[in-house]
């Protein structure tokens, strides 16, 4: 019995010694890939860059920007950590020309694309193969690149596809009108269609942002010891308003009085290929969606943490423009787009100003607000001299890196926009405080609106009849700055 007992306690104490061994291996090892984690950090000299675009997200959709229904925190913190611009611009007002100019560094009069073109049965017009993108300048300069979620700037196999724009990789939705659709039948894995088998006929089982996520993180993990480029494209919170349930239940009640959409479910045409499906709790969906967005940007930062890449990459977070107001989203409600006037497919600020926050924990001064003028067009140059690229000549943008570093910033003389409806027609520039409207209808143009931007940032006061040289002044840069596009749905003329 002595001997037995003898026997089971040299046995307990050989099993706890495994145990503490086996313990101390794994905090060893667990040190030592930090360490090593960190040891490549320091030695990577270019910085790794982070662009995350959020879609049809309001300048008042984030609780840093004044959103009171809801909090975005990690979003804030970024802010807290990094510089808030307030005085930023989209692209344009819709997704395919906004996205353009922050591809190629062109706005709206220069580069081709100035509104929405569908390419059936998937896709949109192409941006052309000579185009430089942001992408291939960071190509030349040694980074790995990435884009995951929306595309829209080129149908598969065309010369505008992303695999073909500069783009190592690329995961999600070639088309933004399939992008409208959150539980689609399929998604773009570089140029393989990936057939989503959870989302048949009319499962929902697998939520596309989520699993888009899913490959953003392990792009991150893959590249950790190059330096690389990972443009972000969420496809939040555009229209649909759908997302899953243990996101919607956090909002359930809390933003009354509820709204009910009616939309298009497994009867309709355009089911799961554009349409949008109905939700009768719209207000908890948005602002359950916006939670998720907000998720997955401290998910984003919570790995570089635990890569040890944090001190050394740079993260800007912004929109491709305003509101919408489509899929039983309440912009009102939300008061989405702050103090401004207009929502998407408008060319007022609500329309085209968008939040933008960039945090650089080595190099931006935490908890600083610019009101630096700068607009999509401003990214590629910002990234080239960021990386010693050379800086196409073709472009429009100016770099606002120096903005970032706190040195002397160079600034726009003008910045200009025009966007080509399927009825309508609009161009507006921003010449200092002055900002002059014009839009055409039925191929005739309306008369000119001005608005100073000091004093009513609203635009609540159209002062274009006392102002006439102001307008003189502007109709020169309308003239100059549109280059006739060579698609011809995107002409004034057509």
């Amino acid at each position: 019995m002595r001997l037995q007992n003898r026997f089971q306690f040299q046995y307990k104490n050989s099993f706890f010694s495994y145990i503490i061994l086996l313990v101390c291996f794994q905090f060893l090892y667990s040190c030592k890939e930090t360490n090593t984690n960190q040891e490549i950090a320091k030695n990577q000299t270019q910085p790794n860059i982070i662009y995350i675009l959020a879609d049809d997200l309001g300048y008042g959709d984030l609780s840093v920007y004044g959103q009171e229904k809801f909090k975005t925190p990690n979003i804030d913190k970024l802010a807290s950590e990094g510089m808030l611009f307030t005085q930023h611009y989209s692209g344009s007002t819709v997704c395919a020309p906004s996205r353009s100019t922050l591809m190629t560094g062109q706005h709206t009069g220069h580069t081709p694309i100035r509104g929405n073109k569908e390419i059936n049965p998937e896709g949109q017009h192409p941006i052309a193969d000579e185009v430089v993108t942001v992408a291939e300048v960071l190509q030349k300069q040694g980074y790995t690149t990435g884009v995951f979620g929306k595309w829209g700037l080129g149908y598969p196999g065309s010369e505008g596809a992303p695999n073909k724009q500069g783009f190592d990789t690329f995961y999600g939705f070639n088309c933004q009108r399939l992008g409208h659709n959150y539980y689609p039948y399929h998604l773009w894995d570089n140029e393989e269609k990936v057939i989503l088998e959870g989302n048949t006929g009319t499962q929902e089982n697998v939520y596309a942002p989520i699993k888009i996520h899913e490959e953003t993180l392990k792009f991150i993990e893959d590249n950790k010891n190059t330096p690389f480029f990972a443009y972000v494209a969420s496809i939040i919170p555009h229209a649909e308003l759908k997302v899953p349930e243990k996101y919607l239940e956090k909002f359930r009640g809390s933003v009354e009085p509820e709204k009910n959409y009616k939309g298009c479910d497994e009867d309709c045409a355009g089911y799961k290929n554009g349409s949008y499906g109905s939700q009768p709790e719209a207000h908890a969906a948005f602002a359950a969606m916006v939670y998720l967005l907000d998720e997955q940007v401290g998910e984003i930062v919570a790995k570089l943490e635990a890569l040890g890449l944090a001190e050394n990459t740079i993260i800007i977070f912004t929109s491709d423009n305003g509101p919408h107001k489509e899929g039983g989203a309440d912009p009102e409600y939300f008061n989405s787009n702050g103090k401004f006037r207009g929502y998407k497919r408008d060319l007022y600020e609500g329309g085209i100003r968008v939040p933008m926050i960039a945090s650089w924990p080595s190099k931006i001064k935490k908890g600083t607000t610019s009101n630096h003028v700068s607009a999509f067009w401003d990214v590629l140059p910002t990234f080239a001299e960021l990386t010693n690229a050379k800086i196409p000549q073709d472009i429009d943008g100016i770099s606002f890196l120096p903005t970032l570093l706190n040195k002397p910033q160079a600034t726009h003389e003008f910045l200009y926009w025009e966007f080509h409806g399927s009825k309508s027609a609009q161009a507006t520039i921003i010449n200092g405080k002055w900002k002059v409207l014009r839009k055409v209808k039925d191929k005739e143009f309306l008369p000119f609106e001005v608005y100073d931007l000091t004093i009513d940032p609203e635009e609540n006061n159209d002062i274009a009849t006392q102002n006439p040289e102001i307008i003189k002044n502007a109709l020169k840069i309308f003239e100059t700055e549109s280059v006739p596009s060579p698609i011809k749905q995107f002409r004034f003329s057509e």
